[in-house]
């Protein structure tokens, strides 16, 4: 009968042995299957350290990681799904994001005095979440067990018990000391969290899970808790990474391998270059990621993606000889786009006054777009809808969905040629100029994130890089992701027993 009250459940947390152990990866698999059993269920992760991000309907920034698990579970991402977002500027300091605002630098030591406030948002955010879906999907953050951290934990165990989810402890067997990783992690938390972990996954096994058999007989006995499953590492599905571990590691590759080369800067403080994600899905691209002058021999296209520093970007370049060496491809004919801070980079001067990514100063960029660059206090961010300029080089019909995330301020200092116009942020009607496009037609600079997901503007993309056949069987890309939810839900499912963490409370 309709407008029964729905039944709720007891939120289910995964956390993990160390970081890049799978967690996000389990928890975006958990909202789609659930969510294809019916349920309404919604992503949380407390505390999120990452440089990728987006932006919400109303202009909010929130981690990547809760985004892709949002739309797994087939809702709109809101900042109540990840209350507090770290981005780093530096080795010891980040921006700190507070429900899809930014409020400020911080070093570790300081941001910690706030924890008292901190604590009060995200469990107000909790709670919002908590009362508007049937079920809670948490993660947790890096270790569960690191205890020179467990007084000012938000995100961890203290957030399960403050829950009182149902926890699930991924451990990576690839990375070796899956024993010791999971064990040893059980045996540094206080029986009073100990107690709410139900149950152990471990991730990206390699071979024949039969042969694991005596490893599960073996945690079971020794840890009083069941292996919920061994769950086999995959290839065959393209997800979003959260940060750039996955990078570090040279785990970043394409799925394309065809004829359009494309390379992506491996810059300092990367940003969002989840705007590759797209192109390494296309069958037509081999996408490269370049740090050396060299890896830019037979390029159809270079890309300078985000960056959260750009001045200590620049300075990274330099100092690798890359700056040369994407002059130098210019220079021999060669196709150059720049997205946020990568646009930053191509121009001329960069100017960071006040010290909003880090130590104030200023530098000379790569000056292949006549543009200057001042960092500003405020943030931009919102979505955005745009349109392609008149005589843009990859010109695509009709309204483009992208978001914004910046600091800067970039002006032109010549003719203006930009390469978009945006007509609406957040809802707002506006008509503002967005990039720039070089005398050439070459270089072309945005601060446009997510713009190339459009599939008619990716083609025009294709096709700019040279690739005009390959650009008319591009993919659709918005199938594309709904199909690996789907494929990532059908491979915890085939593996993993969920049954376990479900645990009905009552009605809604």
């Amino acid at each position: 009968m309709t407008g029964e009250p729905k039944t709720k459940y007891r939120p289910i947390m995964v956390v993990g042995t160390g970081s890049h152990v799978g967690k996000s990866v389990v928890a975006a698999a958990l909202c789609r299957a659930l969510a294809r059993r019916g349920l309404d269920v919604a992503p949380f992760k407390a505390q999120n350290m990452a440089l990728n991000s987006g932006i919400t309907a109303d202009g909010g920034e929130m981690g990547r990681a809760q985004i892709t698990q949002a739309e797994c579970a087939g809702l709109a991402p809101h900042v109540d799904m990840n209350p507090i977002l770290l981005k780093p500027t530096s080795d010891m300091g980040s921006q700190v994001i507070v429900l899809g605002r930014a409020v400020g630098n911080f070093r570790a030591a300081e941001y910690y005095r706030h924890k008292p406030k901190l604590t009060r948002t995200v469990m107000a955010a909790f709670r919002r979440l908590q009362g508007a879906h049937q079920l809670i999907v948490l993660e947790g953050a890096g270790s569960c067990a690191e205890v020179n951290l467990k007084k000012h934990d938000l995100v961890n165990m203290a957030m399960a018990k403050r829950a009182q989810a149902a926890v699930a402890l991924v451990a990576d067997i690839d990375a070796g000391g899956v024993f010791g990783q999971i064990i040893g992690s059980l045996g540094l938390l206080p029986p009073s969290e100990r107690k709410l972990v139900r149950g152990l996954i471990v991730n990206k096994f390699r071979g024949d899970p039969a042969l694991f058999a005596s490893g599960v007989e073996f945690l079971e006995r020794r840890t009083g808790r069941p292996v919920l499953g061994v769950l086999p590492h995959f290839s065959h599905i393209s997800l979003p990474q959260e940060d750039g571990v996955a990078l570090e590691r040279g785990q970043m590759t394409s799925a394309g391998g065809g004829r359009i080369r494309i390379g992506v800067a491996r810059l300092s403080h990367i940003s969002n270059y989840t705007d590759a994600d797209v192109l390494a899905a296309e069958p037509a691209v081999e996408l490269r990621w370049v740090s050396r002058p060299e890896e830019l021999a037979g390029l159809d296209l270079l890309i300078l993606p985000g960056t959260k520093n750009t001045l200590a970007a620049l300075r990274a370049m330099v100092e690798s000889g890359l700056d040369q060496a994407v002059r130098a491809y210019h220079a021999l004919g060669g196709r150059v786009l720049g997205v946020c801070g990568g646009y930053q980079l191509l121009g001329q001067v960069i100017a960071d006054p006040h010290g909003v990514e880090g130590p104030p100063g200023q530098a000379q960029g790569l000056g292949l777009l006549a543009v200057a660059t001042v960092m500003a206090k405020k943030k931009t961010t919102s979505q955005a809808l745009a349109v392609a300029a008149a005589g843009l080089p990859l010109s695509a019909p009709g309204l483009l969905a992208g978001y914004e995330i910046h600091m800067g301020q970039t002006n032109a200092l010549e003719a203006d040629r930009p390469a978009f116009v945006v007509t609406s942020r957040s809802g707002r009607a506006v008509d503002v100029a967005d990039g720039q496009v070089s005398a050439d037609g070459r270089v072309l600079g945005t601060y446009l994130h997510g713009v190339f997901d459009n599939d008619q503007l990716r083609r025009g993309l294709l096709a700019w890089a040279g690739g005009h056949d390959a650009a008319a069987q591009s993919l659709d890309y918005a199938a594309f992701k709904q199909r690996q939810y789907d494929l990532l839900a059908d491979h915890l499912e085939a593996h993993v027993a969920i049954e376990p963490l479900l645990e009905p409370l009552g009605p809604k």
